[in-house]
């Protein structure tokens, strides 16, 4: 198999911790060519660290470089970026969320149309052992229909006190944008990607603004925080199916959580850890499931399709017109937040 040229667009914590370290492990295939970063020292810093052979201080010049580049800047510069790059005639990984708006969004993709280049966001959880379990139960009919999906993400006082997650303009949200569009993410998918046609939403911005709470993950300015810290939400699709979603970065709770089900009309999935319901030969069955393929580092699987897709030998499992399904959702919350009402979508786009 031919080896992938990639580039790296944002020398960051995810980039050091999770892609470059997933491309070094899958070396046969893929080879990093180049990184790029406003801070230039950071960027020789990690080029440095890896043995990354060219550093660039404007990404457009690593373009004819690369044959792909994998994108973990901030929010705002998603789309600005991953089109300059898919117009280059170059291949695109970019972190999630896709970008700020259903309209950025919407533009990328026609970019990557034009093009003809493969254009991937970076939504790791479909990767986890247990998501693709239930991915495989669901679509072997173990459950029957999938109609209400339940997703909570919660933190307990963990707000990221380093980069830029609290700001507002480069980010674009708080603990919605950052954590919980995974689970977005997953529900959609488990559900078999329908559109969502009407969602009511309430971001909060309180918990982390109280001046003597504790916070688990460094310090930040609670007078300049300016994104939600808690949200939730209940999501209507095209398809009938329903979604009760809650996420936050701050929440009073005994622990962190990270819960995912989904009912069906014969049975049921329950993730983290992994559990199949069942109604069967007149008895209710429930079954723990030892699902042991794969890694278990959820970047690996993420980076190795990304890769095959490239190369023509797999097909891409997270696709830009889903992801932005995920964006459309985010930006309706904030919405509905804002206006106190619900916010309805036609099938396949805003109004």
């Amino acid at each position: 198999m031919a080896k992938l040229r990639m580039g790296i667009i944002g020398a960051g914590g995810i980039a050091q911790s999770r892609h470059i370290p997933a491309y070094i492990h899958l070396r046969d295939s893929v080879s990093i060519e180049a990184v790029s970063d406003t801070n230039m020292e950071k960027a020789k810093e990690a080029a440095a660290a890896f043995d990354i052979p060219k550093v660039f201080p404007d990404y457009h010049d690593m373009f004819t470089h690369v044959d792909a580049v994998t994108i973990c800047t901030p929010n705002k510069f998603h789309a600005g970026i991953s089109i300059a790059a898919l117009k280059a005639g170059v291949h695109v990984l970019c972190e999630k969320p896709m970008a700020l708006t259903p309209e950025e969004c919407r533009s990328m993709i026609n970019a990557a149309e034009e093009s003809g280049k493969i254009l991937s966001i970076a939504y790791h959880y479909r990767f986890m052992k247990e998501s693709r379990a239930a991915k495989k139960l669901i679509d072997q009919n173990e459950i029957g229909e999938p109609i209400v999906a339940r997703a909570r993400a919660v933190r307990r006082r963990k707000v990221p006190g380093w980069g830029v997650f609290t700001n507002k303009e480069l980010q674009g949200g708080g603990s919605l944008i950052d954590y919980g569009c995974h689970f977005l993410d997953l529900s959609l998918w488990l559900l078999g990607n329908p559109s969502p046609v009407e969602i009511t939403g309430t971001a909060y911005n309180k918990l982390s603004r109280i001046a003597d709470e504790v916070n688990m993950w460094g310090d930040f300015d609670r007078e300049a925080f300016e994104v939600d810290d808690h949200v939730t939400a209940y999501i209507k699709f095209d398809n009938g199916a329903s979604l009760l979603f809650e996420t936050s970065w701050s929440a009073n709770v005994q622990g962190d959580e990270e819960i995912m089900s989904i009912s069906g009309l014969t049975g049921g999935l329950d993730l983290f850890p992994l559990h199949l319901n069942q109604r069967k030969h007149g008895m209710l069955l429930n079954s723990n499931i030892d699902w042991t393929e794969g890694e278990d580092d959820p970047g690996l699987p993420q980076a190795e399709n990304f890769i095959k897709s490239c190369l023509g030998v797999e097909e891409l499992v997270v696709k830009a017109e889903e992801a932005m399904k995920v964006s459309q959702i985010i930006d309706a919350i904030y919405e509905s937040s804002e206006k106190g009402h619900s916010i309805r979508l036609p099938i396949g786009g805003r109004e």
